[in-house]
């Protein structure tokens, strides 16, 4: 399958036969964003007929003039030159196209080929199918007419073909370019997230930095130097492909050496004749970025392009980056997006630092910036006058412009909500006051994991917890009353002013979204980082993970709860149902239980509660962990248990499971397993994080139990604002029931 999208022209009509013998057909290739640039630039190389449609470019050139473009072509990923073309509305038309090619005409049965096959019908439904009919076609042909059958060779042939279905019409191209037009060759190794060259050219013609390349061009992100490199190029009128070894034509019989040689040649005395006229103190470009190795990188590749002397590269933090490159000049960047837990915090408050700095020392500057998150440019406070969409690998990308001019500076007078204010943000001013009141209670109580504001403000919807030294944000799903482009930009600033408040740096912040969980989504993972950290709560050590699952091992809004339970299991035997990680039952073991046994479906929560065991140095067969389903092992069991804390989730419908678990639903049938379970005199603690559930009075009353909600007893002072975080109970047997 072809990896880009594509530009396609509509079949060409010649004037007369000896047109039709002078030029040939020729199909480029590129990706979306990029299509309409193109089309400009093939005609400016000289072709004709150049036609822009969804699926590509056509046009026509003589032979000549399609080696010229192959080697000139700064935008296009391939060029193919059309062989033939018919109906092929199932597999006997599709095979009878392809035959009508005289294909020894292209290839001898010693060169090996591929067929890369481009769309369906109804009757051909997917890639290898096609591919294979065709290539069944090649080789009857081949046998027909008394040759050896050629090769297949998937991953290095020497000649390549590719057929393109569209609305039951087949056309077949020669790969003729090959593969890959955009790898210039300069570039041995790239950053974590390479730009594409063509992407990169393409940029810089929307920039419009190209129209006077006197001014200066800054990429503050360089990374391997792409951008900086493709535009040195194109102000030095250098053929981009000049320096390719292979091409798709190599080994087609038509080709024709001579003719390409003429070419070739051209292309490089046109280049170095370019290069040699070039004025080095006439560009100005600057490259910038905070890693030294990346930097190195960027060198070396400009030094392969041999334009290392047009480039100044520099290592700095782009914070710290001020205007000392003269009048007004073009920057032109591509910032990470944010899409790795951790990134965003950081990528935030730069964006923010960085709009603040155009606007005091980049006065008519353009700013030209491609990013996925279009979220982030807001936190520029900067109105774009354009903006473009592109493709970045599979990310959809846009690439905004923004004049940094008086217009832009008036704008922040007359709107100071365009400032980062403290005052103006009452997210800010919330978290202020929340810090503020629980001040003294975490000091007094040395408590190191809790919850700083939940929603308290329906517009930032979000939770901040505090784990030691980190602060860990997680977003909610916006309420259907919040605009969600209002609830993004609210996160943006949650994600500012969250770690300047509290004095955490961002690279101590962790972001994650959290929607609404169901089932065995409950506890999914979102990273695989295995990082952890240590915490203490109530002289128990906790294995904290705040990366790789949207949990982090520990409930806060049991605090309270863990301590109740694990003074009611001294000297007792204790039951943790759904356990997860195990932070029940290590404040219980600390307590003196007389045994433990642990109890959950996940493997992985439960080698972690082994973890946290062994973090407290506890050990012993009175210590037992099971995985299994709760709802089954109850049903089973046959142990008495002096205490045993039940925290179901709200729904579950795991694939480990039966039937799915609905703990409003379920919770009397839950309670009436773990009954017989209970030792006389036993105790039982119910807990769930439903809102507004309510406890089946009727059907504990039939059972001879006792329900006695503990919601308000078992919320801290963190968690005093939210009183529908959880609902917990203490459920015992009546005097007569025991009696009995």
């Amino acid at each position: 399958m072809c990896e880009c999208t594509f530009v396609i022209i509509a079949p060409l009509f010649f004037l007369n036969h000896t047109m039709t013998e002078s030029m040939q057909q020729f199909l480029a290739l590129t990706s979306p964003g990029i299509e309409i640039l193109l089309v400009d630039e093939i005609k400016k190389l000289g072709a004709e007929q150049v036609i822009q449609k969804p699926e590509g470019v056509y046009f026509t050139a003589s032979m000549a003039l399609g080696y010229k473009i192959s080697l000139w072509t700064r935008l296009a990923t391939r060029v193919m030159l059309k062989l033939g073309e018919g109906e092929a509305k199932n597999k006997d038309e599709l095979f009878k196209t392809a035959n009508s090619v005289n294909w020894l005409e292209h290839f001898d049965s010693n060169t090996t080929f591929a067929i890369d096959f481009v769309g369906y019908s109804e009757e051909i439904r997917n890639s290898q199918f096609g591919g294979l009919t065709i290539k069944d076609a090649i080789v009857d042909q081949f046998r027909d007419q008394g040759f050896e059958r050629p090769n297949v060779d998937k991953k290095s042939p020497q000649i390549s073909f590719q057929a393109r279905l569209l609305k039951d019409h087949v056309s077949l191209y020669l790969d003729f370019s090959g593969r890959g037009l955009f790898q210039r060759g300069y570039r041995e190794h790239s950053g974590a997230a390479p730009l594409k060259e063509n992407l990169a050219a393409a940029l810089i013609i929307r920039s419009n930095w190209l129209s006077d390349t006197s001014k200066a061009l800054v990429d503050p992100m360089c990374g391997s130097g792409t951008i900086l490199i493709e535009a040195v190029a194109m102000a030095t009128k250098q053929a981009p492909s000049i320096h390719r070894a292979t091409w798709g034509f190599d080994a087609w019989l038509k080709h024709d050496e001579d003719l390409w040689q003429s070419q070739l040649n051209q292309a490089i005395e046109d280049s170095s004749s370019a290069l040699e006229k070039a004025n080095v103190s006439s560009l100005k470009v600057f490259g910038i970025d905070i890693d030294s190795r990346v930097l190195k990188t960027a060198q070396q590749n400009a030094r392969n392009a041999n334009l290392q002397r047009f480039i100044e590269f520099k290592c700095q933090n782009t914070n710290d980056m001020n205007n000392v490159y003269g009048q007004a000049g073009t920057i032109l960047f591509n910032p990470p997006y944010g899409e790795r837990i951790g990134e965003l915090p950081e990528l935030v408050e730069n964006f923010v630092l960085f709009g603040q700095k155009l606007k005091a020392q980049f006065i008519n500057w353009r700013v030209a910036i491609l990013t996925a998150n279009v979220e982030l440019l807001s936190m520029l406070k900067l109105s774009s006058f354009k903006r473009y969409k592109f493709k970045n690998g599979p990310l959809d990308c846009q690439l905004a412009l923004y004049n940094v001019d008086e217009k832009q500076l008036e704008k922040d007078a007359v709107n100071p909500q365009s400032a980062f204010a403290e005052q103006d943000s009452a997210f800010a001013n919330r978290l202020k006051k929340n810090k503020k009141t629980l001040k003294g209670w975490l000091k007094s109580n040395q408590i190191e994991c809790y919850r700083l504001y939940d929603a308290d403000i329906p517009e930032y919807n979000v939770a901040i917890d505090i784990y030691g030294d980190y602060l860990v944000i997680q977003e909610y799903a916006p309420p259907k009353t919040i605009d969600s482009d209002k609830a993004t930009k609210r996160l943006q600033e949650v994600i500012y002013w969250a770690p300047k408040v509290l004095d955490v740096p961002t690279d101590k912040v962790v972001l994650k979204t959290r929607a609404k969980q169901k089932g065995s989504n409950q506890y999914q993972r979102v990273d695989k980082s295995k990082q952890s950290i240590t915490m203490n709560e109530h002289g128990a050590l906790f294995k904290i993970n705040l990366w790789d699952y949207l949990d982090t091992g520990l409930f806060l809004d049991h605090r309270k709860t863990r301590q109740i339970v694990a003074k009611k299991a001294k000297n007792k035997s204790l039951l943790n149902l759904f356990a997860y990680t195990g932070s029940v039952s290590v404040q219980a073991a600390l307590h003196g239980a007389s045994s433990i046994t642990t109890v959950d479906m996940s493997n992985t929560y439960l080698n972690w509660a082994q973890d946290n065991f062994a973090l407290n140095k506890l050990n012993g067969h009175k210590y037992q962990f099971v995985q299994a389903d709760c709802l089954d092992w109850l049903k089973k069991n046959t142990n008495k248990y002096d205490v045993i804390f039940i925290d179901p989730p709200t729904f579950s419908n795991s694939k480990r499971m039966e039937d799915s678990f609905d703990v409003q639903r379920d919770h009397v049938t839950l309670i009436t397993d773990a009954l017989k379970c209970l030792a006389r005199g036993g105790e039982i603690f119910f807990t769930n994080n439903k809102r507004n559930f309510k406890m089946d009075f009727d059907a504990m009353e039939k059972l001879d139990l006792q329900a006695i909600n503990l919601s308000d007893v078992t919320r801290d002072k963190d968690f005093a604002r939210n009183k529908h975080i959880h609902n917990s109970w203490s459920i015992k047997r009546t005097t007569q029931n025991e009696q009995k």
